[in-house]
């Protein structure tokens, strides 16, 4: 799914917008982003990027030590997979800040 939502974002985010091609060029404001952080249903969109993000890229990095090479035994396992638990731990309770 990141890999679907991903090249979208990047569309809307540094074309489209800047562009006025679909949505005015305000529309990414601090302030527009601000209250679309602070809706529930921005805050689970967010979260669910973020988190399909790491775990996406995380899963890539550890299948390319294996192809790389290096051992990726209990411990490559731990580091990466850990590390995407973490971000999306840490993406959530920033999120509920918000």
């Amino acid at each position: 799914l990141s890999a679907l939502i991903g090249p979208a974002l990047v569309f809307i985010t540094g074309i489209a917008v800047p562009l006025g091609i679909f949505l005015a060029p305000d529309s990414m404001s601090y302030a527009h982003m601000t209250a679309f952080a602070g809706n529930v249903g921005g805050k689970a969109f967010a979260f669910a990027v973020v988190s399909l993000f790491l775990w996406h890229a995380v899963h890539r990095i550890f299948h390319s030590l294996h192809d790389f090479g290096v051992r990726t035994g209990m411990l490559a396992k731990l580091v990466c997979y850990g590390g995407a638990f973490a971000g999306t731990v840490i993406a959530g309770w920033a999120l509920a800040g918000i």
